[in-house]
């Protein structure tokens, strides 16, 4: 993990680093499917190396794209760069840029490649919601998900899904197989979609695990740095009560953006989705909210 006074996290570091091996594997069967559907070899190793190194360089960009944030400066929100300010001199670690979604979505969410040159988004949803300590709270759990690097890991594991999808589509609109009489061609098509539909359904069920334990890491850290879980489970808590008032459209299409977000953009029904959840059960997080503020007052 980065340099920094966020407390580390051995299992963490252990999960991040097997579902980069595992993910990295899954990467090498995803170009070879690709390299069989453009029967190319060389043309699936610039497709696969190009969404890789986009996804990598431009992660930040495409996050506050896809949320309709824009970075802001000191004297546009003077009180949150004032919090952010404070929580990096405390965790010893840069400033990330700062940004701001507008949208009644009660959200914030970390982005980028380092810690040098990542970005803490806040929706103004949030910003209505949450008092000064809540707030500080919620940024000093996505300032240490950039410290652990896991937001990185993240950014680079979703390249896999990515790459699925687009393989998919560029095998429908291709036309490959059209010619019935070709069997081949059909067999060809059929190998490499189950291919692709494998590698998408193990690399989600990858990030969903590695998702729900960094959010706990980040939990943890984030509350140990400031020495207020209470704050940071009185967010969580306020928060997820709130999804329940946001348009049932709003949530959906936030949605995809889940494994990144502090709360997941859910109604709050359990079901069988929640097997699959990006984010730990909310008991969870409080019960170790509430066990982590034992423990500091022993301390």
């Amino acid at each position: 993990m980065a340099s920094s006074r966020f407390a580390p996290d051995r299992g963490l570091s252990f999960r991040m680093g097997l579902t980069m091996v595992l993910l990295a594997l899954l990467y090498v069967v995803l170009i070879g499917a690709i390299s069989l559907g453009t029967n190319s070899w060389i043309l699936g190793l610039v497709i696969g190396l190009g969404v890789l190194w986009g996804q990598w360089y431009f992660s930040d960009k495409l996050a506050l794209s896809a949320m309709g944030a824009r970075e802001v400066s000191p004297a546009q929100e003077p009180d949150l760069h004032a919090m952010i300010d404070r929580l990096c001199a405390l965790a010893d670690m840069p400033k990330p840029k700062v940004a701001v979604a507008d949208t009644d979505l009660p959200n914030a969410f970390a982005a980028g490649r380092s810690p040098s040159r990542a970005v803490v988004c806040v929706t103004r949803g949030i910003q209505r919601r949450l008092d000064e300590r809540e707030l500080e709270a919620v940024l000093s759990h996505e300032l240490s998900h950039v410290a652990h690097r896991d937001v990185l890991v993240m950014t680079v594991a979703s390249v896999v899904g990515v790459l699925a999808g687009f393989m998919t589509r560029m095998l429908l609109w291709s036309g490959m197989g059209n010619n019935r009489n070709n069997n081949n061609a059909a067999v060809m098509v059929l190998v490499v979609m189950v291919v692709a539909a494998v590698v998408y359904g193990v690399s989600f069920l990858l990030t969903r695990l590695l998702s729900r334990y960094r959010e706990l890491a980040a939990d943890r850290a984030g509350a140990i740095l400031t020495g207020q879980p209470s704050a940071l489970a009185s967010a969580l808590t306020k928060i997820s009560g709130e999804m329940a008032r946001i348009p049932s459209k709003d949530l959906r299409a936030a949605e995809p953006y889940n494994a990144f977000f502090f709360v997941p953009a859910l109604t709050g029904k359990l079901d069988i989705a929640s097997l699959f959840a990006s984010h730990p059960p909310l008991e969870k997080r409080l019960n170790q909210l509430s066990r982590i503020s034992v423990e500091l007052g022993r301390e």
